[in-house]
Formats: C-alpha cells, sequence, structure tokens
C-alpha cells in the first residue's frame, strides 16, 4: 500500500533528514515509527502525506507514485489520509459535532448524510453522549477521541497519528492506543509516530526505528530496543 524505495530527502544547508529509505506497510497493518527527535519521523510522514517531496527515490501510495501527483490533485490524495496530531487542532468555537462535520460540509455532503456519518463515528470513539460539548468541556483525551473521529470521518485509507499522546496522561494515553488498535481492527492501516516507549509497547505492533535519518531496526511485533 505504501512502499519506499531508496527514499533520500535533504533540505537546504544539506541537511540530510532521510537517508536511502526503503519500507513498505502493508494494507491494514498497524505500524509504529519510533526515534528520538531529529530522527527524522516527521519527514516520513510528510512524504507519504505529500506536504514534502523526495530528494531522490520514490515513495508510492496506493500504487500511484507521489512525486507525479499534480498540484491540483493533493487534495484529493490526502482525503484518503486522516490526520491526528499531537496538539488536536480542534476548533473553540465548534461542538464535537460540528468539528468532525465540518469537513464534511467543506466537502459537500448532504446534512442526512452528516448526521449520519458523525453520529456514527462519535459512536466508535465513544463521544456520542458528548456531542453537544465544546472543547473546553472536555479532557484532554476526549478532546484527542474527537481529532480521531475527524480524521475517521471521510474514511480514509490510512490514518497517521503523529505523537497522538504527547500531552496526555498515561491513563488517557492508554485509551488513544486502545481506539487506535480498534480502528486498524476494522480495517484503517495505522501508522503511528512516536517516541514513548510504553506507548508503543501497549500497541504491541511492527515497530520500525529510525536513526539519523536511516531505519536501523524493523521489528515485526512487540517491544522494541533503542538507545
Amino acid at each position: 500500500m505504501i512502499k519506499f524505495e531508496s527514499v533520500s530527502k535533504i533540505y537546504k544547508g544539506d541537511f540530510v533528514a532521510l537517508e536511502n529509505i526503503d519500507l513498505e506497510i502493508q494494507k491494514g497493518e498497524f505500524v509504529s515509527i519510533v526515534g528520538h527527535s531529529g530522527s527524522g519521523k516527521s519527514t516520513l510522514l510528510k512524504l507519504i502525506y505529500g506536504e514534502e517531496m523526495v530528494t531522490e527515490g520514490e515513495v508510492y501510495f496506493d500504487e500511484n507514485q507521489l512525486s507525479k501527483i499534480k498540484r491540483s490533485d493533493l487534495p484529493k490524495h490526502r482525503r484518503m489520509i486522516g490526520m491526528v496530531f499531537q496538539d488536536f487542532k480542534l476548533l473553540p468555537k465548534k461542538t464535537v459535532f460540528e468539528n468532525v462535520a465540518y469537513a464534511l460540509e467543506v466537502a459537500g455532503v448532504s446534512n442526512e448524510e452528516i448526521q449520519e456519518n458523525v453520529t456514527q463515528i462519535l459512536d466508535i470513539v465513544g463521544l456520542a453522549n458528548k456531542m453537544d460539548k465544546y472543547p473546553n468541556q472536555l479532557s484532554g483525551g476526549e478532546q484527542q477521541k474527537v481529532a480521531i473521529a475527524r480524521a475517521l470521518v471521510h474514511t480514509p485509507m490510512v490514518i497517521i497519528a503523529d505523537e497522538p499522546t504527547g500531552n496526555l496522561d498515561p491513563v488517557s494515553s492508554l485509551e488513544i492506543v486502545q481506539l487506535l488498535i480498534r480502528i486498524n481492527e476494522l480495517g484503517t492501516t495505522i501508522i503511528l509516530a512516536s517516541h514513548d516507549r510504553d506507548v508503543v509497547d501497549k500497541a504491541n505492533k511492527r515497530v520500525i526505528v529510525l536513526e539519523n535519518g536511516r531505519i536501523i531496526a524493523d521489528h515485526a511485533k512487540g517491544k522494541y530496543k533503542i538507545a
């Protein structure tokens, strides 16, 4: 589903963010990407999302070469990917329901479909009883669940979660990992980027370790080792 072939990304000033990356992620996989700050995790995710382009090599998404995607087609590509960030990025003056519905409204989806889809997604993430609440009335864990619901509402092929538990306490972090596992079991590919060993261990899935822009380990399942 996602394939990196001899990918390198070099920024201005000859800063090498990724070097000679070969990687395949299959449809329906749950993959954790780990590594210290500056290891290349964020750059790797940006290449998948189309926010950055490779310097060398090629990234394929669903058999499409991302380097050949026209700028006008990038929104279509990105709709196949749900993004979840550390800082939630919720709209403070909109309710839980409105935050999740907003992306569908922009896409021109009918009110009837929005009502049905958003209600269903909020039920999946366990927030059906809080759809009329505002972000400041929710805990951090609940806000992140809203962000995940928003990422899910377009029924993406992949959800990329970039440090999704970075601002959460251990209990909320565990709930978010369990929710991502549940979504994965429903068929959505999950890519989880994290520096939190406990979060990755709790996921207990494939682990790819980055260091200085290179893959230094690819564990099929379970705990990983990194200095």
